[in-house]
């Protein structure tokens, strides 16, 4: 079973004149993780146990802050194996196009690179192709969903 713990990467960034610190395998605030994913991505605020859903599925996660504040996260959910799936890169309004997404991608593939990891896949929409196909690296491949509910 995979035990995360504390994981700090010593890199602190400069943007914008603003220090972004990016964390690897942070302990999470569910409330402040909450707070991101609505801001986000909208819809109804839902309070997430994302501490122990992360602790449960997830092979890896990062998290931008700039101080004590969450600016950004990103999350690889894992199938147990070779495979991880790049969910919820998000970034707060405020802190959008200045590279905290893509930074987020790169702490969070260099993070899977030392595991036993295989495959990192993301599903995304039309929109979002400069950022992951461009800007992240990701290939294009065929894929499908299904809606469930």
């Amino acid at each position: 079973m995979f035990h995360a713990g504390l994981r700090a990467i010593d890199d602190i960034s400069m943007l914008f004149g603003m220090a972004v610190d990016f964390r690897v395998r942070f302990d999470i605030d569910d409330v402040q993780l909450s707070q991101l994913h609505h801001d986000a991505f909208g819809g109804n605020y839902e309070l997430v146990p994302w501490g122990s859903r992360l602790q449960r599925h997830s092979k890896s996660w990062v998290g931008a802050f700039h101080g004590s504040v969450l600016c950004g996260f990103v999350n690889a959910a894992w199938d147990g194996g070779k495979h991880a799936f790049l969910l919820d890169t998000a970034v707060a309004t405020e802190w959008r196009h200045q590279a905290i997404g893509t930074r987020l991608v790169s702490h969070v593939v260099s993070d899977l690179r030392t595991t036993d990891i295989e495959w990192l896949h993301v599903d995304y929409e039309e929109h979002l192709v400069e950022f992951y196909s461009v800007a992240c690296g990701f290939d294009s491949t065929s894929a499908g969903v299904l809606r469930l509910k």
